[in-house]
């Protein structure tokens, strides 16, 4: 048995969101022992980012030149180390501070959960003792710790770089030259690594010291895994030990109940998913270790007696306390991600004013699944952004697309030698044209691929505007918002403090009383997505075949089989409640026809 973490005293994290809302969020809650995660796509507004909070504390600011040498990994590594110098200082400043109303050491210990922690405060505040208190204090003083900065690696963002239309070598890529960056940062924390498994990527982090255990079995650089499920845990975890590299958390996400990119499963719903590692998770812990410590010999580093310590989260369409500690409790993860609800705290996340309203405005047709990431993978995004008028307003003046100011999705080389992106003006152009020369394609398949085309907008870009905006960095920034459908439950701006008291259970910030489960809400949104599916493979749009229709809704249904097994998790309101509504869901289920479909050739 690994042993659990006693060093966050908070059982949630704050997930990456997009590439401006949180890429600061560190020095708004690290000093607080809240982990947060920061993306490392936009070395542009990294280094933006840099400036102004180099400013803001009147540190000396030289900036670094595009036409340096590995300028894109020298940004991250100064910006990194910046975070990590100024959270030291506010975190020494949070110990320096008195224990009276107000002050930070009060607010750090009021939002602790339940814990030996918080029952020691609470012991601290009831002695009348001046003397043991102010001992009880020290001690508390001596306890407080920061929140992780962690830095996150879309694995499937990995552009190649070009220079004078001749490619550098792959050590220069986006991810490689990020992963580097923060390898040489003098942060002690974590990369997440989302979007599948990258072998070119995963094969340079061993280029790293850090990566691997020192001479007391820490590792300064650890390794968190975003996996869709159990088998990709396997094989990623596998991979990695195979390199003498450990696998310290596995991060699991909704495939479709969460914000951002949405990578959708064939109907393997949370629960069950949670279920096997449970269940399985001391056995995959042995299995990794044997592999791991071969290898760690065979690079001359000295074998663990024990297996370092690896955690199990989830995160995806968490909204409430009772959510939360049925994860913590019956499937028994480490700690939770609360991303979306955090999008109406401006004291957490980057948010312009009007941005925020629009959230708090929100309704359900204002939040969809849409086409818009030039990845080609579904993308949860606001309608009403402003970056989604731009793009209309593009299209109403027969000028779609984007100048592509940023590059970061670049991928297509349909019509170039050097890859372009499919939001860019560029590739718009030139696809659109070839689409209209089509011939025996009927209208309604004409405008579909029209849409697909047009759908693609500048995220890359536009997902800085939540920061370069309110910041006065850009004030002609058109933001995009990528909120998950969660965000229609809460309905007011909040803050750090509210929204843990929310997670806690200590208040409700929900204004919609009739608000689906979060495993009903997923298995719903399963369904809306298999029926699209469905749809664009009868109309010739996916190649899909009977078989995958089949095994999509039996998945669903064992999912729904495994909910009824744990409702008397539930109390006798919630259970009544939450057995109806997959009493419905089975019915819609099993109604559908899934009719013969064309097999691929």
């Amino acid at each position: 048995m690994v042993m659990k973490n006693t060093h966050n005293p908070h059982t949630f994290h704050i997930p990456v969101m997009g590439t401006g809302f949180t890429i600061n969020t560190s020095l708004k809650v690290a000093q607080y022992g809240i982990s947060s995660v920061l993306s490392l796509v936009d070395d542009v507004l990294i280094e933006q980012m840099r400036e102004y909070h180099s400013k803001q504390n009147n540190l000396p600011f030289e900036p670094v030149s595009d036409r340096e040498n590995d300028f894109r990994a020298t940004r991250i590594t100064k910006y990194l180390n910046l975070l990590n110098d100024l959270t030291k200082e506010q975190s020494n400043q949070i110990r320096l501070s008195p224990f009276e109303d107000g002050t930070k050491i009060t607010k750090y210990f009021e939002m602790l959960p339940d814990s030996d922690l918080k029952s020691k405060y609470k012991l601290m505040l009831a002695e009348n003792n001046k003397q043991e208190k102010a001992r009880i204090q020290e001690e508390l003083r001596q306890a407080v710790s920061i929140g992780s900065i962690d830095v996150n690696i879309m694995t499937k963002l990995d552009r190649d770089i070009y220079h004078h239309g001749e490619k550098l070598p792959s050590e220069f890529s986006d991810a490689s030259s990020a992963l580097r960056g923060f390898a040489n940062s003098s942060l002690n924390s974590s990369i997440i690594f989302s979007a599948g498994m990258n072998r070119r990527l995963y094969g340079y982090i061993p280029q790293f010291r850090d990566f691997f255990p020192n001479s007391t079995g820490e590792i300064k650089k650890k390794i968190i895994l975003k996996v869709s499920d159990f088998r990709s845990a396997i094989i990623q975890g596998k991979f990695l030990a195979l390199k003498g590299l450990w696998v310290s958390e596995f991060r699991i996400e909704s495939g479709l109940n969460c914000g951002g990119h949405a990578f959708a499963s064939q109907g393997y719903l949370l629960g069950p998913i949670l279920e096997e590692f449970r269940i399985k998770k001391d056995e995959l812990i042995e299995n990794l270790f044997k592999i791991y410590t071969k290898n760690l010999l065979k690079k001359g580093i000295d074998s663990l007696d024990t297996p370092p310590e690896t955690r199990v989260t989830v995160q995806g369409g968490i909204g409430t306390a009772e959510e939360q500690n049925l994860l913590l409790h019956h499937y028994k993860v480490d700690g939770t991600g609360w991303g979306t609800p955090f999008l109406l705290a401006p004291d957490v996340v980057n948010i312009d004013s009007e941005h925020l309203e629009k959230l708090i405005a929100a309704a359900d047709t204002d939040v969809f699944l849409s086409n818009s990431s030039p990845l080609g993978v579904p993308f949860w995004n606001l309608r009403t952004s402003a970056s989604e008028q731009l793009r209309r307003d593009r299209i109403e003046q027969n000028k779609p697309g984007s100048s592509c100011p940023k590059g970061f999705l670049v991928s297509n080389t349909e019509f170039t030698k050097v890859p372009i992106c499919h939001a860019s003006r560029v590739f718009q152009k030139r696809k659109l044209k070839e689409i209209q020369n089509s011939e025996n394609i009927t209208k309604d398949i004409f405008k579909q691929l029209i849409s697909n085309v047009t759908d693609k907008s500048c995220i890359c870009n536009d997902l800085a505007g939540s920061a370069t905006l309110p910041l006065g960095i850009d004030p002609k920034a058109t933001p995009s918002v990528c909120c998950g459908p969660n965000i229609v439950n809460f309905s007011k701006a909040t803050s750090l403090e509210e929204m843990i008291n929310h997670i806690y259970g200590k208040i409700s910030l929900l204004h919609n009383d009739n608000r689906s489960h979060m495993f009903i809400k997923e298995i719903n949104l399963y369904i809306d997505f298999l029926k699209d599916e469905m749809k664009k493979t009868s109309d010739g749009l996916l190649d899909k075949t009977t078989k995958y229709f089949q095994e999509f809704k039996q998945n669903l249904l064992s999912g729904i089989e495994h909910y009824y097994e744990i409702a008397d998790q539930f109390n006798q309101i919630q259970r009544e409640k939450f057995q109806k509504d997959l009493d419905n869901l089975l019915d819609e289920i099993e109604m559908l026809t899934l009719k013969p479909l064309q097999q691929p050739s």
